[in-house]
């Protein structure tokens, strides 16, 4: 597995494994929970250390497929992300949110804890001033937001006394280039990790033939797949998480890492318009 550093002296997983519809979507399904917790396992022992999940996802039930699948692992050796949804962005709300979140995934601690997305309707700084004390104590390593744009990003910060915005998840991919625009220059400018979920674009990098994705993949003896998530991955302060709800797509995601696109084939990408 190859790492970026998230702040000084912490390394992050350059892949890790989202989990939206792992346990179901809206609402629990338990349907799929043992393939899942496969695939989360398996993910794990080749380095996807990184795990994203949401309170939103299956109505919870995700946050507790992920508790369960990382039991036999070294706690220590994990990141757990997870996010509170717009509607419980009140004080006291996000801190019920993020203790419920905890019990669900069996642990103590989340690494990062992510404000899923902006809520007009409650106080930026109200929500930001929830964040910086589960920070305080301890209930989470760091904090961040996801879906934010660079004003709503800094309107954030400013609200916080000691505490830094780490990170900012985003959709982002070959066919959502939307974050090139302002985004992540903003984030890399202020070292602040860009996760890129949805990174396959739904799946539609899969289905859609794309003849220059095509062409690489046999030019580097790997899949589209693999190209697509190797150039997200080949940008400053970018990590993604592609979901993995089997173990044959975890292994396959696994496949983007080890090696690089030329220049020239990354500047073929970066001007493809899909």
């Amino acid at each position: 597995m190859e790492f970026k550093e998230l702040v000084k002296g912490v390394k992050i997983p350059v892949i890790g494994m989202g989990t939206f519809g792992i346990g179901g979507e809206m609402s629990p399904d338990t349907s799929h929970d043992k393939e899942c917790i496969a695939a989360l396992r398996r993910g794990i022992e080749l380095g996807m250390t990184h795990i994203d999940t949401a309170e939103m996802y299956a109505a919870g039930h995700s946050e507790e497929v992920v508790g369960k699948a990382i039991r036999p692992f070294d706690r220590g050796k994990l990141f757990i992300t997870s996010k509170v949804w717009r509607t419980n962005l009140k004080y006291n709300d996000l801190l019920n949110a993020a203790k419920r979140s905890l019990k669900r995934l069996e642990i103590e601690q989340m690494d990062l804890y992510l404000v899923h997305w902006h809520n007009p309707d409650i106080p930026l700084k109200e929500t930001m001033r929830g964040m910086e004390y589960l920070l305080e104590q301890e209930l989470t390593r760091f904090i961040g937001v996801s879906n934010f744009s660079v004003e709503e990003m800094k309107e954030a910060q400013s609200y916080l006394d000691k505490a830094k915005i780490v990170n900012n998840q985003v959709e982002y991919s070959l066919m959502r280039r939307e974050p090139e625009k302002e985004l992540l220059p903003f984030c890399q400018k202020n070292e602040i990790m860009l996760t890129a979920y949805s990174p396959l674009g739904h799946g539609a990098l899969v289905k859609k033939k794309i003849p220059l994705l095509d062409a690489l993949a046999k030019k580097y003896n790997k899949t589209s797949v693999q190209i697509a998530l190797n150039w997200l991955l080949s940008k400053d302060w970018v990590i993604t998480i592609p979901k993995a709800s089997n173990i044959k797509h975890v292994e396959e995601n696994f496949g983007a890492v080890g090696w690089k696109l030329s220049k020239e084939d990354m500047e073929k990408l970066d001007k493809l318009v899909i």
